[in-house]
C-alpha cells in the first residue's frame, strides 16, 4: 500500500484511520486552531509545525548567543 501524506491535495489516495473519540475531538480543535477545512489538513499542519520546531531546536541551539565575527576575530596579520 502506498500512502504519500505529503502530496498536498492528493485526495485520490486515501485511507481510513481509526482514532478514539477523544483524539477526534482534539483533531477537530486543531482544525479550528489552524483554520483549515479538513482533519487531513489539520494533521498535515501539525506535522509541519512539529518539523519546524524540531529544525529550530536542532539548528537554533546558539541563536542569540553568537555574535558576528569582527576583524579582531580574524587572527591574522593583514598589514
Amino acid at each position: 500500500m502506498h500512502n504519500d501524506i505529503f502530496c498536498g491535495d492528493c485526495l485520490s489516495e486515501v485511507t481510513t484511520v481509526r482514532v478514539s473519540k477523544t483524539t477526534l475531538e482534539m483533531l477537530e480543535r486543531l482544525r479550528e486552531k489552524f483554520k483549515v477545512g479538513s482533519l487531513d489538513e489539520a494533521i498535515q499542519a501539525l506535522i509541519r509545525q512539529q518539523r519546524k520546531t524540531a529544525v529550530g531546536r536542532a539548528f537554533g541551539l546558539d541563536k542569540g548567543r553568537i555574535k558576528p565575527f569582527t576583524e579582531e576575530d580574524r587572527g591574522e596579520d593583514r598589514s
